[in-house]
């Protein structure tokens, strides 16, 4: 039986508060309902909307990480260690 959808609205953290796990899992249910309901066209827009939100941040929590492993270094003992990183800052990068 599928999940009742939920509306943005309905005591659903703010998409920054979001981990990566939860917004992919947000993600895969505004698709299933999507595919298996008859939905008015707001609705459809409007879950649409929301999916795009949600991928964008799913790909931002992506390259965040991608940028942490990329900035792994060895230290003098051998062991792996990040160095500070600032997304702001293009030198970073």
């Amino acid at each position: 039986m599928a999940k009742p959808a939920r509306k943005p609205s309905e005591s659903q953290p703010a998409d920054d508060d979001l981990s990566y796990g939860e917004a992919l899992g947000r993600l895969e249910s505004i698709v299933e309902a999507m595919e298996a309901e008859d939905l008015p066209l707001e609705t459809l827009l409007s879950r649409y909307e929301e999916g795009r939100k949600l991928v964008d941040l799913c790909q931002s929590r992506l390259a965040h990480a991608e940028l942490r492993i990329q900035q792994l270094e060895r230290t003098a003992d051998g062991d792996l260690a990040t160095k500070p990183v600032s997304l702001d800052d293009p030198a970073d990068a």
